[in-house]
């Protein structure tokens, strides 16, 4: 088979890997769809590396498909051949109380196979993965929709799930991109009145098609005190941070209300503050890690129920073939979300 591998300094290649064979309590997965996610542009704009493209790991950590094989142990109770499934893209030792709770990202007792980063992905036809990671996937849901739950998606949903109910209340979105509309869309779908906040004015346009009550654009308003009117002056009682921007993370936490909460997910943003002018307001502070295998299946329960409309996250489609064209594009950051598909 065919596999994506990033070269650093912006290049990609395609090398030929062995098909992948499972071993004990294993599932070899064909994927139809694998997605492309912002992570991928650390490893895509990252020094050069000099590695052989066959000797490195395949990338692609949002993947969906079907089961191809069994190995040993893995018995048709448990999955079964031709089974429409996602990955939850992280194993660990399958013991421990983390791994046992979903959360293998966290694993205790053993280094942790992220896949796609020190493990072979889904940018292939075939991926390897132990049978707990290969989650079932309804047949309600496409499977390009099945791979961004499997992150993308699925982080928006796991940062409003360390929120708490977040139903009738004011929550704010920092960041449009396809976690900051996944996160618009759930949030709205789970009873909030969402405040969208991006740069792009084409990204709060798609906002509001995913359900954003109001927007905001900082380049023309004070974020803060657009929050703040469209609040009554109360403020968010909830925020979500998904830009990784430091400018967006202080913001949000200026225009919470209080006993408010912020939630983190953007990476590259530092959040800091001065516990003098927040202690009064009784503020919390929080990150949220992608989410557990078991808030994974949850999510997808939910976007089947509600026929939410994940497709419409993806304006680029792409073939493996054109990776280098896919990631160039990608690069660029000014589109939603794209796929291979296969």
């Amino acid at each position: 088979m065919q596999g994506l591998t990033f070269e650093g300094d912006r290049r990609v290649a395609l090398a030929d890997f062995p098909d992948p064979t499972p071993g004990p309590g294993e599932v070899v997965v064909r994927v139809m769809a694998s997605g492309m996610c912002g992570s991928d542009l650390h490893y895509y704009r990252a020094e050069a590396d000099s590695t052989p493209p066959e000797s490195r790991c395949i990338g692609g950590h949002e993947p969906a498909g079907v089961v191809e094989s069994l190995g040993p142990g893995v018995g048709d109770t448990q999955l079964r051949v031709g089974q429409r499934v996602m990955v939850h893209h992280y194993s660990g030792c399958g013991t421990c109380a983390s791994c046992r709770s979903g959360w293998t990202q966290m694993c205790t007792s053993g280094p942790v196979k992220v896949y796609g980063k020190n493990a072979n992905g889904a940018h292939a036809q075939f991926m390897k993965v132990p049978a707990a990671c290969a989650l079932p996937l309804s047949d309600a849901l496409s499977y390009a929709a099945g791979a961004a739950i499997g992150c993308g998606t699925g982080t928006g949903w796991g940062a409003l799930e360390r929120l708490g109910e977040v139903g009738g209340l004011d929550l704010v979105v920092f960041g449009q991109g396809p976690v900051g509309l996944s996160a618009t869309m759930l949030a709205t779908a789970r009873g909030a009145r969402v405040i969208a906040v991006d740069l792009s004015d084409d990204r709060l346009v798609q906002a509001s098609r995913f359900g954003a009550a109001e927007t905001v654009n900082p380049n023309s308003v004070d974020p803060v005190e657009a929050i703040l009117e469209l609040t009554g002056g109360v403020g968010a009682a909830a925020v979500v941070e998904t830009s990784g921007s430091t400018a967006a993370a202080t913001a949000g936490m200026a225009a919470l209300a209080r006993w408010g909460r912020l939630c983190a997910v953007g990476l590259g943003g530092t959040v800091s503050f001065d516990v003098r002018t927040f202690l009064s307001r009784q503020i919390t502070a929080m990150t949220s890690w992608s989410m557990s295998s078991v808030q994974q299946m949850a999510c997808a329960d939910f976007v089947a129920r509600r026929n939410l409309p994940v497709d419409d996250l993806f304006t680029h489609r792409w073939s493996l073939d054109q990776a280098t064209e896919a990631y160039q594009e990608f690069d660029k950051q000014t589109a939603g979300k794209a796929v291979f598909l296969f």
